[in-house]
């Protein structure tokens, strides 16, 4: 069977990772901060009432 395939990249990485083990750390953090945030449902319906509807062409003068 064939060996699934890896990514300079990743492989980059994980030999990084591997060597700096505080970085998980600190990525954990940073996603924490800026994705893994509490959703709040009444804000969310507030933004969407909020929207304007766009125009069917967005560069279109005439309407």
């Amino acid at each position: 069977m064939a060996k699934p395939y890896t990514s300079e990249f990743t492989v980059f990485m994980r030999d990084w990772l591997e060597k700096h083990p505080e970085e998980r750390d600190v990525r954990r953090t940073g996603r924490a901060l800026w994705w893994d945030r509490p959703q709040d449902d009444e804000e969310r319906a507030r933004y969407a009432a909020s929207a304007v509807p766009r125009k069917p062409y967005y560069y279109d003068i005439l309407h």
